[in-house]
């Protein structure tokens, strides 16, 4: 379908839908090419900074449930998988202006464009620019199968169920959440994003933040983060096509300091494999699969 550095696609249907719901995670890639390491004025730890580490795994029941999961291998900083193929930074990528390119999107001036020249805290990944040509030749061999892929999964459950529902799994640092609303007191620990209702109807996320909360989650939505390109790109509620982002708060599973699963990763695995169950089976897909 793709070549094998692109993405791991676990399809328990092998082509046949057997669930309405579609699971991916864009940020967990963690195959680090070494031209990027050769370039990067970064050290592994900080390029793995951006990365929503370990997320493929935390989701990685869903196939158990009959939905596929996507996951990304190589990693964010190399190219962002949740970014438009034409977001483009003129400050990192030579050769940009004058090349018809559309003008850079705030956030490509950021520096968090598809291909981003800063990783976590605004720390500069590499020394110089990078050829237009190379990135064309990133996003040709990652990016463009990658949402082939996707876009393949969703339009197969769409046609099987009549409706689709796309789970797009991140991971968000504690600090993001330093300004968000309190619920109830807390801080949330899930954020979903819906794009204030324009990726997802409100039904479908009522029922997803409903399975979060059973397992014991303080969950959010849209604030501090409502949806990026995926959920932007895919979801149509009047299609019915629905895109939920969700994103965990790291401090619950990751010691962000290595970079390593924590102590806590097992227990909150479990719970967020209940999660995936209960959404899955809300949506009226199959479940007999789990006891084969």
């Amino acid at each position: 379908m793709a070549a094998p550095t692109a993405y791991e696609l676990n399809d328990p249907g092998r082509g046949t839908p057997r669930a309405d719901t579609v699971f991916c995670s864009p940020h967990s890639g963690r195959r680090y090419p070494d031209s990027l390491l050769r370039r990067s004025r970064l050290d592994m730890r900080r390029l793995r900074s951006s990365e929503d580490a370990y997320v493929d795994l935390l989701f990685g029941a869903a196939p158990e449930f009959g939905a596929p999961l996507l996951c990304a291998t190589l990693p964010r900083v190399w190219l962002d998988l949740n970014r438009a193929p034409d977001d483009l930074d003129p400050a990192l990528i030579e050769g940009v202006a004058g090349s018809g390119a559309a003008p850079a999107t705030a956030r490509a001036r950021a520096g968090l464009g598809v291909v981003p020249r800063v990783a976590a805290e605004g720390a500069a990944i590499y020394d110089g620019k990078i050829a237009l040509d190379e990135v064309r030749e990133r996003i040709a061999a990652v990016h463009v199968p990658f949402h082939a892929a996707l876009e393949t999964l969703i339009r197969r459950a769409r046609e099987s169920f009549g409706r689709a529902l796309l789970i797009d799994c991140h991971s968000m640092p504690g600090e993001a959440l330093r300004a968000a609303p309190k619920i109830r007191g807390r801080a949330p620990q899930i954020v979903l994003g819906d794009r204030f209702g324009a990726s997802a109807g409100r039904e479908v996320v009522c029922g997803v933040q409903a399975a979060f909360e059973r397992a014991g989650f303080t969950v959010a939505r849209n604030a501090p983060f409502a949806g990026g390109y995926v959920a932007r790109r895919y979801g149509d509620p009047a299609r019915g096509v629905h895109a939920v982002q969700v994103e965990i708060d790291r401090r619950l599973y990751l010691d962000a300091q290595r970079i390593e699963p924590s102590p806590a990763f097992d227990d909150i695995r479990r719970r967020l494999t209940r999660v995936v169950g209960d959404i899955v089976g809300a949506s009226g897909a199959t479940r007999d699969i789990a006891a084969e």
